[in-house]
């Protein structure tokens, strides 16, 4: 599945925004613009070089999943930030189509995947529908907190 694809099916989810910044394309629910449910890195940038998205046809899906579905993944010790800025976690981050914790957000229950195929696609949807509910959840609980305007 190329980049392209990827965005059209995370922007058919109802009531999606996305913004552009620094090479990333940012998955939002409605106008909440603090926390994106995923996000899609199209090259590398002076932040971030861990997963050498240079490479021609490479990009990254980046995924905020729950802590119960990362633990699922990837057992339940959240990874901490090594010396390089990145998790300690052994994995490979340059490897093509393989569901990984994301290399600077898995503490937060990030996961990511480079170019995936449409096989590893079929993995990946349920875990983009679960962060898409969460957003919206998450943006229903602020809405709800909201006092009346008049």
């Amino acid at each position: 599945m190329d980049a392209a694809s990827l965005t059209d099916y995370i922007r058919a989810f109802p009531g999606v925004e996305t913004t552009e910044a620094l090479g990333y394309t940012f998955f939002f629910y409605g106008s909440d613009r603090m926390l994106p449910f995923a996000t899609i890195a199209h090259a590398d940038n002076e932040f971030d070089r861990v997963s050498d998205l240079d490479r021609a046809g490479v990009y990254r899906l980046n995924i905020g999943v729950g802590r119960e579905r990362y633990r699922s993944l990837f057992g339940p010790e959240a990874p901490r930030l090594g010396p390089a800025g990145t998790v300690e976690t052994g994995h490979d981050f340059t490897v093509l189509d393989r569901i990984l914790p994301h290399p600077f957000y898995a503490p937060q229950s990030w996961i990511c995947v480079l170019s995936p195929s449409d096989e590893t696609f079929q993995e990946v949807r349920p875990l983009l529908a679960e962060a898409y509910d969460r957003a919206v959840a998450r943006a229903t609980r602020a809405q709800a907190s909201r006092p009346p305007s008049d």
